[in-house]
This record gives C-alpha cells, structure tokens and sequence, in this order.
C-alpha cells in the first residue's frame, strides 16, 4: 500500500578526514537520533564516510559494496533508507566517488558520481572514475528516488533526465566549500538557487546534505536543506552538525507537477533530436 506522507531527514556531519570507522560511529548516533524521530529516509552528505580531500589516500579508505560496513549502519534502523557517500572500489585501481543506499541490512543501490568537477581547488577527476548510468531506486512503493552528488546537480542535463523518471524524491548529497571554486563564486547561494529551482520546476522534494567539516584550509558551510514538492524550505541546518527533519507528501508532489507540469510537457522526441545536431 503506497504511504502519503513520508519523514525524512538529513544528517549533517563533520566526518574525519580519512577515519572510516570514527565516521561510522558518528553516522550511528545520526541513524539512532532519525530512527527516534520516526524518520522513513536518511542522507549523509558526499563521501559522508571519508571526508573529501582525500588524494593519495583514496585506496586506503576504499570499500567495496559488500563492506560489512553497510550492514551495520542499516541494522541500526532496518526499515530506513539510509544514503551515505563513499569511495567505492570496483576494482583494483578503480575507485568512485559513490552514494550508496541502505535498507534491510543491504545496499539496494549505488549511484556513481558522472560530473567530476576539476576547476578551481576541486580536481576529483585525478582521483576517480566517471559515472556512466544514471538509475532510479524505488524500494517504498510510491516513492522511487534518484541521486545526484554535487557537481552532478550543476549539469542542467544530469537533472532534467533524473526528472523524467518521475522520482518522488531527489537526494542531494553534496561537499561544498565555502571558496573552493573561487572568491567571487558564492557556494552558499549558488546551492540555494540550484536547489531552489530543481524543486520549483520539476515539482520534485529536495534533499541536500552539506559537510560542515573543516579540511586544512577548507571550510565545508553546512546549510543542508530539505524542499518541499513547491520549492519552500522545510527545514534547514545551519554551520555546525545537526539532524533536521521534514514532511514531504504525494499530495504536494501531484499538486505542483498539475500546477507546473514540466515533465508531462518535456518533449523528448524534439530534445534528442536537437541534441543529435550538436554532438
């Protein structure tokens, strides 16, 4: 039977840079902290479990889909779906920057991160793979979702297909730096309008999740938000680690995409034949 109403939740962290099991731990507190609340979906931010200037350690903290890891965090809620970002080793020498979902003390899907951002102080695509598939999870009846890590947001492209797989909910899980691209591009208001208007548009409950780790000189700002199906700020988290909760409904969802039906009028026949001419 397919459920209105859904409660989620976002765990902003400051994970240690490098230290698998301390993240471990402080994701556990999260998870005990969501499961109190009734919480139905959980995200961790980017690399939730790492940190993320990792460079020449990225072996080191690597683990592979079948980490007893994974179950231990859903064990601790077992009916929740848990998002928490890693470095996946697929195989020797080949890592990912990688969201896994968790439910039933098992991964039920991982996205791979496709946008690999390399300007300003930002160079993953030195450290890992590309992405190739971009696939959505609906392990609740009702409520399929799709992921997209943090520079994926910022191809207009990676969304607009994400939406036309009619997800009810879209994670957001993101390690943003306050002046890592540059010091006239703010990140706290490039991630508001970003996520502001994915929501609006595609009627569609956004839930981003922000490090607010300090990592050298990288200071990771916090600011994880939740959306509702209009594009209004449900909750919002401020620059320190703290667990926020929100509502999110099919209701909404049918009222906004009736309202604003961007993807009933997506023409995708036109798109991929324009598209054909350019590539």
């Amino acid at each position: 039977m397919t459920r209105n109403r859904l409660k989620v939740a976002v765990g902003q962290i400051a994970p240690v840079l490098g230290e698998v099991e301390e993240n471990i731990a402080k994701h556990l507190e999260f998870i005990l902290q969501a499961r109190k609340k009734d919480a139905d979906v959980l995200l961790f931010p980017e690399l939730s479990l790492t940190g993320y200037s990792l460079k020449q350690h990225v072996a080191r903290v690597a683990l592979h889909r079948d980490s007893p890891y994974f179950r231990q965090l859903s064990d601790a809620a077992p009916k929740m779906q848990i998002s928490v970002g890693f470095i996946e080793q697929a195989a020797p020498g080949e890592f990912y920057n990688a969201q896994a979902l968790l439910s039933g003390g098992k991964v039920i899907h991982v996205h791979r991160k496709i946008n690999l951002p390399t300007y300003g102080g930002l160079e993953e695509g030195k450290w890992y793979g590309q992405g190739t598939e971009l696939t959505m999870c609906e392990h609740r009846q009702g409520w399929p979702i799709h992921t997209l890590i943090c520079a994926d947001l910022w191809n207009p492209a990676l969304p607009h297909l994400a939406m036309l797989d009619r997800p009810s909910l879209l994670l957001a899980p993101i390690n943003s730096a306050a002046d890592i691209v540059s010091d006239e591009f703010s990140n706290p208001s490039g991630w508001k309008t970003n996520t502001d208007f994915i929501s609006m548009t595609y009627g569609v409950p956004v839930l981003m999740a922000n490090s607010c780790a300090l990592e050298g000189t990288s200071r990771f700002w916090g600011g994880s938000r939740i959306l509702n199906a209009y594009g209004e700020v449900i909750a919002e988290a401020g620059a320190s680690e703290e667990l926020i909760t929100g509502e999110v409904t099919l209701e909404e969802i049918t009222h906004a995409r009736f309202q604003l039906p961007t993807i009933r009028d997506a023409n995708n026949l036109l798109i991929a034949k324009l598209l054909s001419q350019r590539v």
